[in-house]
């Protein structure tokens, strides 16, 4: 058994490392964040747009890609399995692409923007990309030093 297969290097499975979540003490907190995180996304994408007074030109492709990407980096983190970060990345590329529909067609105060999903997706990807590296433990590192 690899200590990076979400079980730890010794003892029984906790539920969540059945269900492919890594080795926390407390899961149900770090998978009801990602879950809070994808809500807060999708009411984000269909609210009123906040004016954020930014000086950058297409500047909210940045938060589209920093969105996106911590939410996929939520995943790589609290999902010890290669392939549910994989199928969490696919859900959360479909999620932009649906919310970018959802704007241009059940809003009229947004627009459907092709570059934002574009953005949405490299964040996700770049997510994916950095859990090749030691990152990915970073949360159970957090969780074990938790009180």
């Amino acid at each position: 058994m690899s200590a990076d297969d979400g079980r730890g290097a010794s003892g029984p499975q906790s539920s969540g490392a059945r269900h492919g979540l890594r080795a926390f003490r407390r899961p149900r907190l770090w998978l009801g964040l990602w879950v809070f995180g994808w809500l807060l996304c999708v009411v984000l994408s269909l609210i009123h747009a906040p004016s954020l007074a930014t000086d950058v030109p297409e500047g909210d492709k940045v938060e589209h890609l920093a969105a996106y990407g911590l939410l996929s980096a939520w995943a790589v983190w609290i999902f010890a399995a290669r392939r549910a970060q994989w199928i969490a990345a696919s859900g959360l590329i479909g999620l932009g692409i649906a919310m970018e529909f959802a704007q241009g067609y059940l809003t009229t105060y947004r627009s459907m923007d092709w570059r934002d999903g574009l953005a949405d997706s490299i964040g996700v990807l770049l997510a994916l990309w950095l859990a090749r590296t030691r990152w990915p433990r970073a949360l159970q590192h957090l969780d074990t030093r938790l009180p």
